[in-house]
């Protein structure tokens, strides 16, 4: 499983990009969105989702962590593909297609090539709560702190000991309010305490 590939581009367009990292070329399938912040960078890091099925192995690369998610939640509706997800976050920014779905807007939705009134409706059904939790304040507003970094590294600790994200973001969330630990430690001890 990859979590993310650093390199410089050898080549890009809308569709995709080829990251070479030490001699090696991965072909990373992006989004527009992704295409557009990162097609004029030497060098970068791109977060990846894998996604193998039995006649296939493919990466698809995003710019941030939140249209990363995005995409995610995306492929868990039934009807939704990991191509389909690709389409939608290329079809529209990243905040209008959460505004999308937060608030039921379904003629944005079918615009998207390849997205069905059905398919559009299972979308707004079942990701909605689940999008106003993945932008909340509280889930992200950490993230951009100067201590960030031991913020993410805490969450990451926290996921990788079994905890749902949304749970361990508003715990992070509260114990950097009170601005009184700083490192990695620190943090999951506390948050160990509070979940």
């Amino acid at each position: 499983m990859y979590e993310f590939i650093e390199g410089s581009i050898e080549h890009i367009n809308p569709a995709y990009v080829i990251v070479n990292n030490n001699g090696i070329g991965y072909h990373i399938l992006i989004s527009i969105n992704t295409y557009e912040k990162i097609k004029t960078l030497k060098q970068f890091r791109i977060l990846i989702h894998q996604a193998i099925k039995e006649d296939s192995n493919f990466l698809y690369g995003f710019a941030e962590p939140l249209e990363r998610d995005l995409f995610r939640l995306l492929i868990l509706v039934n009807g939704v593909g990991t191509n389909t997800a690709r389409m939608i976050l290329s079809g529209q920014s990243i905040p209008g297609i959460v505004s999308a779905i937060s608030n039921g807007n379904l003629n944005m939705l079918k615009s998207v090539k390849g997205v069905g009134p059905k398919t559009a409706q299972r979308i707004i059904i079942e990701l909605q709560d689940k999008v106003v939790r993945l932008t909340s304040t509280e889930g992200h507003e950490y993230m951009g702190n100067a201590t960030g970094k031991a913020f993410e590294e805490a969450l990451s600790a926290l996921l990788a000991l079994g905890f749902p994200r949304v749970p361990a973001e508003k715990v992070l969330s509260k114990i950097h309010d009170h601005n009184e630990v700083h490192t990695v430690e620190d943090i999951i001890k506390q948050a160990l305490k509070l979940l």
